[in-house]
């Protein structure tokens, strides 16, 4: 692969899958792919560049999983096989304390998804029926101001990388939803 050249999905998955063998894991990797990819098919962006920057943002998760290292250690194995610059930089501007700007749309989408779809999948998984299909935006946004429901997942964020990326939240919400719906079946929701 030379230099700023796109890895191909398959490679991309290659990498996740060599790196994470968390299922639950690699599910969000998923989720987050098809959030992205479905908003560089709104806005008329790359939509392969898209979906495998969200493919891979968290590839070095479980061999990095604190703030001191995630994602700047998996951004330097990324570097280090070629990846494009602009996927480097959104991957490192998805973790806030890295202090890399997100300065595209990628980045902010990155940003603004990537929190968001681990909150849908805790909504998905109280449900009588464990499918994204029976979550409502409307319920997500109860349950964002319940604390203590899926602690881990930071709600600043979310309503931060919104507005970042200059959507509506509740919009926002339905967005991405429907983007994950689309692959329920292979997130098993």
């Amino acid at each position: 692969m030379t230099v700023e050249a796109l890895p191909t999905r398959e490679q991309a998955i290659a990498l996740l899958h060599e790196w994470i063998g968390n299922p639950n894991l690699r599910k969000h990797c998923y989720a987050v792919e098809a959030a992205m990819r479905a908003y560089a098919r709104k806005l008329g962006a790359d939509e392969d560049r898209w979906g495998i920057t969200g493919l891979i943002h968290d590839f070095d998760w479980e061999r990095h999983p604190d703030l001191e290292r995630h994602p700047a250690k998996g951004v330097e194995v990324l570097r280090a096989l070629g990846w494009p610059d602009d996927v480097c930089r959104a991957v490192l501007g998805h973790a806030a304390h890295t202090g890399v700007p997100r300065d595209t749309d990628m980045a902010k989408a990155l940003f603004a998804v990537d929190e968001l779809c681990g909150f849908l999948v805790a909504c998905a998984l109280i449900m009588p029926t464990k499918s994204l299909v029976d979550v409502e935006p409307a319920g997500v946004r109860k349950k964002m101001k319940r604390a203590d429901f899926a602690r881990n997942v930071n709600r600043e964020d979310i309503v931060n990388g919104a507005a970042e990326f200059g959507v509506d939240l509740d919009a926002h919400i339905a967005f991405v939803l429907e983007a994950m719906r689309g692959i329920r079946a292979e997130m098993g929701l």
